[in-house]
């Protein structure tokens, strides 16, 4: 039986949505190289896909979301948009519907390939944070807004 409960957040973006419930960070999760490098799209990416990739690369970047590690469901998230944009094309040039050879309307396959897409595009996003209400969450500490811990310390804050 599998693990239960919500799937775990990595700890960078634990960090940086803060810990209202005080629950440990793991301190010993595995650490993967950041490099300029991971802003280079992978070479077999499609069009729309790598177009992607340089969007959001630099942000995930930034924020420490994106690793060595990261590349392979990274680059599932950018070809899962880029099927997505090419059968959104195909449906606002064909219609959501067609018909059979004995006259029956159905649904255009490519309707089905963008909500498959859609729903990769989702799951993987949230991998990232990239989701309306994981940006909502996010809690970024710029150096201007952090306190002196000592002066937090005698306000009655706590640490952790």
């Amino acid at each position: 039986m599998g693990k239960r409960g919500p799937a775990s957040k990595p700890t960078n973006l634990k960090l940086l949505q803060g810990n209202p419930g005080k629950r440990p960070i793991n301190t010993n999760e595995p650490e993967f190289e950041s490099s300029e490098e991971l802003l280079k799209p992978l070479p077999h990416l499609s069009t729309y896909a790598k177009k992607e990739w340089k969007r959001l690369a630099p942000l995930l970047l930034k924020n420490g979301l994106l690793t060595e590690a990261d590349v392979a469901t990274f680059g599932a998230y950018c070809q899962s948009y880029h099927r997505w944009v090419e059968a959104e094309k195909l449906i606002r040039a064909h219609g959501f519907t067609t018909i059979t050879d004995k006259g029956n309307v159905i649904q255009r396959p490519e309707v089905g390939i963008a909500n498959k897409a859609m729903e990769q595009m989702t799951k993987f996003a949230k991998e990232f944070g990239l989701t309306p209400s994981g940006r909502t969450q996010l809690h970024i500490e710029r150096p201007e807004d952090m306190a002196d811990p000592f002066v937090e310390f005698l306000k009655g804050g706590r640490n952790g």
